[in-house]
């Protein structure tokens, strides 16, 4: 059944890779608990204290809380399309409750980095320098994801038009549009590969061997870079992507209109910037009030 269920959320649901990757990951885990000898059980028999059982024995081996409550969200998932496809009456997640997780605000660089970033480090005008610039430029100055970036095609920039179409989760595009500064670099870019005799591949982003680029390569790029100008703990595309919000909220930008941008399904998604935004105000506040 567990098969079965993968292949609804490929096909029916059209879900990416890593999130069918994710279930799968987390169903056979559970499986493997479900199989001990002390209950041998199929993971389609389980019940509520099997379920609460796991979580405890999660929780003892130092799995945090957001990692638990996404495996929990997996097994509501699959007892809910076995419920529906009649092979078992009961939900045994119906009564399982999420753990309670801190809330943690949105690693971001702040605007004299990233403005460091492109106006002090030197770039080479070759291909590779060219690629790693553009490569930030586009998280940054778009708010794409990792799994997005890599998937750009060279027919999904509209020069003319000054945008880019994206295709994000749940299989749903998304037009973004691109400031002048990025439209310069993406023309140099293509420029310059086409002066590469390698030139066949439809990927606008590609490796020092003209291939499609994989996450490992950008993040691994995004990490060398940010090194160079930040001292957060954390550097990541994803970083950048916050940045991207947090610096659009901090100017002013409708908190709707970066929805649409990020393409996130929902406004409470989006709303997680404006708590950074609001310390950002409280400094102004203390800063500038007589009172404060």
């Amino acid at each position: 059944m567990v098969d079965f269920f993968l292949s609804y959320l490929q096909n029916e649901k059209r879900l990416s890779p890593h999130t069918v990757l994710a279930y799968k990951i987390d169903l056979l885990q559970f499986q493997d608990f479900m199989s001990s000898p002390d209950r041998a059980y199929d993971i389609s028999e389980a019940q509520y204290q099997d379920i609460r059982a796991w979580i405890v024995q999660l929780s003892e081996n130092q799995i945090d809380n957001r990692s638990i409550n996404r495996k929990i969200a997996s097994l509501r998932a699959f007892y809910k399309f076995l419920q529906i496809k009649k092979k078992i009456e009961v939900n045994p997640v119906a009564l399982v409750k999420s753990l309670k997780m801190a809330k943690r605000l949105p690693v971001y660089v702040e605007e004299t980095p990233m403005e460091n970033l492109f106006a002090d480090i030197e770039f080479a005008e070759d291909f590779e320098g060219l690629r790693d610039k553009l490569l930030l430029e586009m998280l940054y100055g778009t708010g794409i994801r990792l799994s997005e970036l890599v998937n750009i095609k060279s027919s999904d920039v509209d020069i003319f038009g000054r945008k880019i179409t994206v295709l994000g989760k749940r299989s749903k595009y998304r037009i973004i549009p691109l400031h002048q500064t990025l439209l310069d670099l993406i023309q140099k870019y293509q420029e310059i590969r086409g002066l590469s005799s390698i030139t066949a591949n439809d990927y606008l982003l590609l490796t020092d061997k003209y291939e499609q680029l994989y996450n490992v390569f950008v993040q691994r790029k995004v990490k060398h870079y940010l090194e160079l100008v930040t001292t957060i703990s954390k550097k990541s595309p994803h970083v950048l992507r916050h940045s991207f919000a947090t610096h659009l909220l901090n100017r002013g930008a409708d908190l709707n209109a970066i929805k649409e941008l990020l393409g996130h399904s929902n406004l409470a998604a989006t709303q997680i910037y404006t708590h950074n935004s609001i310390s950002q105000l409280k400094e102004v506040y203390k800063k500038a009030h007589p009172k404060a």
